[in-house]
């Protein structure tokens, strides 16, 4: 990890730990599921949202403006508005995603969950994905959540990612041990 990752998340999960915090005290933890799975969406769907958070051309003013207003569209609790009116101001906002990943996490083990992260090479259909979640629950021994992305560069097969487990049965990582082990015969 670099360290301007390793920095970024240090700064993500500190505001992550007080806004969790605040959201239990207060009871109030559905809310903040709710939020962090608002901010995700509209993180993976605004390519704008996205560079008014990274983009140093914005001002402080402009990016808090901005994103008060994102926040009562999205009807943000008031501990998550607060919070993040609080990183505009100063100038934290950078940290936006790593932060709705250390809630996340922070949620999940609250609930007693655990988040998997699964990369297939095309989507998968509700039978395999609920199917997928079972086997994973088993294996964990905790409810799991599968967070199902797609990448096409795999060719077929599956990346799973939980907890420190990555489980790896792609066509491509295959190939590339297959290419390793031919490049150590020759």
């Amino acid at each position: 990890m670099s360290d301007s990752a390793s920095i970024s998340s240090g700064i993500a999960d500190r505001y992550a730990t007080a806004i969790f915090e605040l959201a239990k005290e207060e009871n109030n933890i559905g809310a903040l599921e709710a939020g962090a799975d608002l901010l995700d969406a509209a993180l993976k769907e605004s390519a704008e949202f996205r560079d008014l958070i990274s983009s140093p051309v914005y001002s402080r003013d402009e990016q808090a403006g901005a994103i008060g207003a994102i926040a009562k569209k999205l009807e943000l609790a008031p501990m998550l508005t607060n919070a993040l009116a609080l990183m505009a101001s100063k100038r934290r906002l950078f940290v936006l995603p790593q932060l709705v990943a250390s809630l996340r996490a922070l949620i999940a083990e609250e609930k007693g969950e655990m988040t998997a992260d699964v990369i297939s090479a095309q989507p998968l259909s509700k039978a395999n994905l609920d199917e997928l979640t079972k086997v994973l629950s088993a294996s964990a021994d905790k409810t799991v959540k599968v967070n199902a992305t797609v990448d096409n560069s795999l060719i077929g097969g599956l990346v799973v990612k939980m907890g420190s487990k990555m489980i790896d049965t792609s066509i491509r990582a295959k190939l590339n041990a297959l290419q390793n082990t031919m490049k150590e015969v020759g």
